[in-house]
């Protein structure tokens, strides 16, 4: 799914020069490379304010305490993502509301609208770019703007997508992204920052995200440990960022072979149209297709044995993991698109380092899966 022996063979002279400046410095929490690395990443996504913690996690968490959520408020949010998603609103005492999908695989913004419309009194919203795919940006807006939500927007997976000419995370009030490795701009370990239009959002943000402080050893709040070293900052800035918006586009030329070279009618990618529009441009932190019901396993065995490392995300719901049955959520309607996602979805491996003959031995591989 990543190959990051390849990416090391790229950036090991870089990266080797940073650590060696970092190691020299003396300085390795909240230093200048992490100050550096805030402003370069606001300059790359269109946001004023970039705020460097712990973990992706961290980041949709931190956000929401600092928007004002309280124990007891219900957070709509998707059942299709990563369990963080909903971690964070649960550790923040947030109830989750989840409601179903589109087809492929965001939160449906007219579902999301309905059940706004039958329990009102929600305040927040948690909506996710999945694998890289971006909501429409004016439909999320017109959500956000009818019910007056606080909107926390998941770009974990969508560094880069945008909608319209629009970044994802431009529309709600932050966006949390995460730098776990396999992420489209990854560390060499955990990270995440929130981004912000709202300097005071930010401010509040930076105390929390170091136990609550607002000067040294005066702690207005109770707050996390949850800071982006500078070792991290100084790789991600120096190293990575630069060279994610060519990792970007080798992730949408792989896309782009994938969809032009398919020939499987068993299975399907799951997102075709209108990404190659111009209009919506997703990042392609994945690349899902579809397999009919049952033939999950068998694919993936075939592929596992072509050498082929596919993947799954995400095959249970987060309302049905066990770790969310002693946890207070909602969900509005029946969320059968979603239960059909979880069910039928492979991921296919995209990443910036495959090449040409990478890319068409999965698509043989695909077309040579033998019937059962």
């Amino acid at each position: 799914m990543n190959d990051f022996r390849r990416q090391w063979e790229d950036v090991r002279e870089d990266a080797l020069r940073v650590f060696e400046s970092v190691g020299r410095s003396g300085w390795y929490i909240l230093g200048e490379r992490v100050r550096r690395f805030e402003t370069n990443l606001s300059a790359f996504w269109g946001l004023g304010e970039t705020v460097g913690v712990a973990s992706g996690l961290d980041a949709i968490e931190i956000a929401l305490r600092a928007a004002g959520m309280r124990p007891g408020d219900r957070v709509l949010t998707t059942p299709l993502s990563a369990f963080a998603t909903s971690l964070a609103i649960v550790r923040s005492g947030g109830i989750p509301v989840f409601c179903d999908t589109t087809e492929i695989g965001l939160i449906d913004l007219d579902e999301a609208r309905a059940a706004l419309r039958a329990m009102p009194g929600i305040r927040f919203f948690v909506p996710v770019h999945l694998y890289g795919f971006p909501l429409d940006a004016i439909a999320l807006r017109g959500l956000i703007d009818e019910f007056n939500l606080i909107c926390v927007e998941d770009c974990a997976q969508s560094i880069g997508a945008a909608d319209g000419g629009q970044a994802t995370g431009l529309t709600g009030l932050a966006a949390a992204t995460s730098f776990y490795p396999t992420k489209n701009l990854g560390a060499m370990g955990d990270g995440g920052a929130v981004l912000t239009a709202d300097a005071g959002l930010a401010e509040k943000m930076r105390s929390l995200r170091d136990y609550g402080q607002t000067a040294k050893y005066r702690h207005s709040e109770i707050g996390w440990n949850s800071r982006l070293d500078e070792l991290h900052a100084a790789l991600l800035d120096e190293v990575f960022l630069p060279r994610l918006t060519g990792w970007n586009e080798r992730r949408r030329e792989i896309a782009a072979r994938y969809v032009e070279r398919w020939s499987s009618t068993r299975v399907r990618p799951l997102a075709v149209e209108p990404w190659g529009s111009g209009e919506w441009r997703p990042s392609w932190h994945l690349f899902p297709a579809i397999v009919p019901a049952g033939d999950k396993l068998s694919l993936l065995q075939w592929l596992h044995g072509k050498g082929i490392s596919a993947g799954e995300h995400y095959p249970i719901l987060i309302p049905d993991q066990a770790g969310m049955q002693g946890a207070n959520s909602v969900s509005f309607g029946s969320l059968n698109q979603a239960r059909s996602l979880a069910a039928g979805e492979v991921s296919l491996p995209i990443h910036p380092y495959m090449s040409d003959a990478d890319v068409d031995h999965v698509i043989a591989a695909v077309d040579a899966w033998p019937q059962r």
